[in-house]
């Protein structure tokens, strides 16, 4: 008997979202949508019952909340790092063809689907059960404890209890948008993550007494006198003028955009329908943005496993030498990601860097290397785990009715065409993405957003535009859901 065997009755048992039986109206799919957007900064905004003000060692994840879209000490603390971590694990054991599942079986589907929803479980467990009990990352506040009579430890649970039902709730309305609304949940969550960051760093007037954050804050104060430039150029490239953080924002708006026009178009005719005719864009972005995430989340949880080890032994100082919860030297120093100017750009007297320059240089190409090399790889692998892969396109055309002029109808012929152009693009887009995402996290952007997570959202909100537009293009001229299969 197989692991699928065995397995099938939990599997097939895992709760679900229903699909609709039938079409869903455009207004109807915007009104989940934004229904379920709501209930994501409804949560992102509740603190969990429990948990102790100031006193915490600092946020597990940092600056990977702009791709993880969750919220530091939230019933969403968890954001959507348990689902991407789930996917790691599929995605590698899909590609090395591990599973034996079959994604063309309907039977398969199910058992595939309710695999990704029992590791989104384990996952929440596994990152969630060292955040509250190991160190002082999440603390609890001991008077309510006690006054409850469940002391420290029965606090800590009911955190993780609330923690746990904050990941199963993202898990599902991620599913409800992915059915009933437009676009992906993870998709839009990041979107809603990164917007409130970038709407921060634009507009935020600061408290009394504090530094001034907002760009258009910070040129008022400038343009009226009230702020001083000193020394003058540095002001006005980084704090608190921000030019550079501009310049780079709006340069990877404008890259995104642009590569997603880049496109390779292959000409296709109808086999018996005379005169019809269409094209199959192969674009220099061909496996999305998406498989970043992938990238970041195995960076983070690498990240991850050194706070954990540093809570519980005393490493050694070629594996990591920690400080504040963050390493400073060793391995797991390398192997950190460059998340911000301060990190590497210690020839400017705006900051202050202990590592030395050629530490800082071998971490800058690690980081480059990492998330090239492995930008490039889970391309690869999305593109061949969602389909998109030479094989599943040609089946698809082949199934459409479609050929490619001057070649013989046959689904081997138009693999051989697109094996000419798919992997070399999905190589080329994956390590671009990979080095956008490095470049915007040395430069720095509007609202300390991560390189990524700027690169996500552009890239999302792009595919969302042309979703919303197809779904009224359907909407206005019913047959044309027919020809898209709705």
């Amino acid at each position: 008997m197989g692991w699928k065997e065995t397995a099938e009755p939990v599997l097939t048992r895992m709760p679900t979202v229903e699909r609709p039986e039938g079409h869903v109206p455009f207004k109807r799919k915007l009104a989940w949508t934004a229904g379920i957007l709501v209930m994501y900064f409804f949560l992102t905004n509740i603190t969990m019952f429990g948990l102790a003000t100031g006193g915490a060692e600092g946020d597990f994840y940092g600056r990977f909340r702009s791709i993880l879209a969750g919220s530091q000490g939230s019933i969403l603390q968890l954001g959507i790092g348990p689902i991407v971590t789930a996917s790691i694990v599929l995605q590698l054991l899909g590609g090395a063809d591990l599973l034996g599942l079959d994604t063309d079986d309907p039977r398969d589907q199910v058992l595939y689907q309710g695999l990704q929803k029992l590791l989104v479980v384990v996952m929440i467990c596994l990152t969630g059960l060292p955040m509250v009990f190991a160190g002082n990352y999440l603390p609890v506040d001991g008077q309510l404890a006690t006054s409850l009579g469940i002391g420290a430890g029965g606090m800590r649970t009911l955190l993780f209890a609330q923690m746990f039902v904050g990941g199963v709730l993202i898990l599902f309305m991620d599913e409800v948008i992915s059915k009933w609304g437009v676009g992906s949940g993870i998709g839009l969550f990041i979107i809603a993550g990164v917007s409130q960051q970038l709407v921060a760093g634009l507009f935020a007037v600061p408290a009394l007494g504090t530094q001034v954050t907002g760009f258009f804050p910070a040129w008022y104060g400038i343009i009226t006198g009230s702020i001083e430039l000193d020394p003058f150029v540095q002001s006005l490239l980084f704090d608190p003028g921000n030019i550079l953080a501009l310049f780079t924002t709006v340069l990877i708006f404008a890259v995104v955009v642009y590569t997603e026009s880049v496109r390779v178009e292959i000409p296709l005719s109808h086999a018996r329908v005379k005169g019809a005719r269409g094209r199959f864009p192969v674009k220099l972005i061909y496996a999305s943005v998406l498989p970043m995430i992938l990238v970041r989340a195995l960076q983070a949880n690498i990240q991850f496993l050194g706070q954990i080890l540093n809570n519980y032994v005393t490493l050694p100082a070629i594996v990591g030498v920690y400080s504040q919860g963050q390493p400073v030297s060793g391995l797991f120093y390398y192997l950190a990601p460059i998340q911000q100017r301060a990190d590497w750009m210690w020839f400017s007297g705006a900051f202050t860097v202990s590592a030395e320059p050629w530490q800082i240089i071998i971490r800058v190409l690690v980081d480059l290397t990492f998330m090239i090399i492995g930008g490039a790889i889970f391309a690869v692998f999305w593109v061949e785990t969602t389909g998109m892969g030479p094989e599943s396109t040609a089946k698809q055309i082949q199934n459409s009715g479609m050929q490619i002029p001057g070649f013989r109808k046959n689904p081997q012929v138009i693999e051989k065409v697109m094996e000419r152009y798919i992997p070399q693009v999905t190589v080329i887009g994956g390590a671009l993405v990979g080095l956008l995402a490095v470049l915007a996290n040395m430069l720095g952007t509007l609202g300390g957003v991560s390189g990524t997570g700027l690169l996500l959202t552009v890239s999302i909100t792009y595919k969302l535009y042309e979703e919303i537009a197809e779904e009224q293009l359907m909407e206005m001229h019913p047959m044309m859901r027919q020809m898209f299969g709705d």
